[in-house]
């Protein structure tokens, strides 16, 4: 018998390729890993794990794992001794997407940091940049915590932040002046601890961070920033599910781009995120669960969806157009029915993991189909030309 996950694994190393990237730029002990987590809600120790080797001193981290929407670059050592950046700058430059530099706050020593930054702008002026500043808590004077609400994008409030940390933020503020290039930069004052070290929230600045990212990346990186955990409110199921949806709604569409090829991979693809959607919410699929969902979804919405589907694989046929248009199409349409199943799925598995009747699943279908195909649009690749055929492994 055929492993379906080894016929699953060039589609979803094609849609590997085209996740957007992430290049962290930061000394040792900045808050790279912190970022990271609070983002993808992964463990430290997953992140860790999870990390794969790119060249001697870079490493890559995929989330989701088995379909990622957005890979996590780390160019490691900026600022040991004897550590040469030169070649690692080399290879993450020509794979980014966006520059997210992490510097401690109370570090004013960032000149490894600062000098990589405009390296990379003077090759790529339009990209952006993103500067985390970390740790804030360093800089507060005894027993105080953090100043709420957030005050650094809000001038009324600027005043309660202490005069050591306000200063330190200004100085690494300064050290980007003159900065090449064209493209937006954001500055970012964060403080990512854990639960125990006695900061709430733990998460100061979250969704300053979000929202600085969303506003200055690529239309692809917007998509997947919005769909991490870290971006969505709700429960923890609710907040874990969507990027795995995405993840293989994104895989869906990669491989019906290929004219026949998602004939057979997409409707494999959708089974695994069944199962996945399944496996995060801690229950088994079975015949009587798979009919229940069915029935919720209704025969005329599968009808529609299954027809749809092989006329899309006809017109990829057509020479010219069907390589062309249609392909486009029927990968957009692939992404869209695959995201708007998940969703419904994950809908239906949450009503069940209540013990309640699984009532308006055909309604999130089709409100979640209407969103996929805007984000479907929306996430049309707009990678950097460098980066065309030259992606990390």
């Amino acid at each position: 018998m055929t492993d379906p996950g080894a016929s699953l694994a060039p589609i979803v190393d094609r849609a590997r390729r085209l996740a957007p990237v992430v290049w962290l730029i930061g000394k040792v002990q900045s808050g790279k890993t912190s970022i990271v987590r609070v983002l993808t809600g992964a463990s430290d120790a997953e992140i860790g794990a999870g990390y794969r080797a790119c060249t001697r001193t870079a490493r890559i981290f995929d989330f989701p794992p088995k379909a990622p929407i957005i890979r996590f670059l780390d160019t490691r050592g900026l600022g040991e001794a004897a550590y040469d950046p030169a070649a690692d700058i080399a290879f993450c430059e020509e794979r980014a997407h966006l520059i997210l530099a992490v510097m401690k706050a109370l570090d004013a020593e960032q000149s490894a940091v600062t000098d990589a930054v405009r390296a990379a702008r003077e090759r790529h002026p339009d990209w952006p940049v993103v500067i985390a500043q970390t740790s804030l808590h360093e800089g507060y004077p005894p027993g105080q915590g953090h100043v709420l609400p957030y005050p650094f994008d809000c001038h009324d409030s600027a005043e309660a932040v202490p005069e050591a940390v306000a200063r330190a933020l200004e100085h690494q503020r300064s050290l980007f002046d003159g900065l090449p290039g064209r493209g937006p930069i954001r500055f970012v004052p964060v403080d990512l601890t854990l639960p125990g070290d006695g900061f709430e929230p733990a998460d100061y600045g979250r969704e300053a961070l979000i929202a600085s990212l969303v506003a200055v990346a690529s239309a692809a990186m917007r998509v997947a920033v919005r769909e991490l955990p870290g971006a969505v409110e709700g429960e923890g199921h609710a907040r874990s599910v969507n990027a795995h949806i995405l993840g293989f709604a994104a895989a869906a569409g990669a491989s019906d781009a290929v004219p026949v090829a998602g004939v057979v991979t997409v409707p494999v693809l959708q089974a695994a995120m069944l199962r996945q959607l399944a496996k995060l919410y801690g229950i088994s699929w079975d015949r009587r669960s798979y009919a229940e969902l069915l029935t919720a979804l209704g025969t005329g919405t599968l009808l529609r969806t299954a027809s749809t589907f092989g006329v899309r694989q006809l017109v990829k046929l057509v020479p010219v157009y069907g390589q062309t248009i249609g392909a486009a199409t029927a990968a957009a349409a692939s992404f869209a029915t695959t995201y708007a199943i998940g969703k419904a799925a994950s809908y239906y598995l949450d009503r069940r993991r209540r013990g309640e009747a699984a009532e308006n699943v055909a309604e999130v279908y089709r409100d979640a189909l209407r969103d996929a195909f805007g984000m479907a649009q929306e996430r049309t690749p707009d990678r950097p030309p460098s980066a065309k055929g030259n992606e990390p492994p």
